[in-house]
């Protein structure tokens, strides 16, 4: 699948700015490093595989059946 494809498969709010709060453990300096937090919920919408292009090479990002996630190129 091309980048064209991927993007037309973006939701319109893709390049929106995070609004997601950090976990709560995290404080101070922790909180920079972090930046954004998605739930993998989200970003998977209930798909086994997610495929991610990535300065031009794709990877899968898979969730496994303990729970896991496994990234691949």
């Amino acid at each position: 699948m091309s980048a064209a494809n991927f993007e037309a498969l973006a939701p319109a709010t893709a390049n929106a700015p995070c609004e997601t709060p950090p976990l709560s453990h995290l404080d101070g300096a922790a909180d920079l490093a972090w930046g954004c937090v998605v739930r993998s919920d989200e970003l998977m919408h209930g798909r086994p595989v997610l495929h991610i292009e990535h300065n031009g090479a794709l990877y899968q990002l898979r969730a496994t059946r303990l729970g896991k996630l496994i990234l691949t190129k």
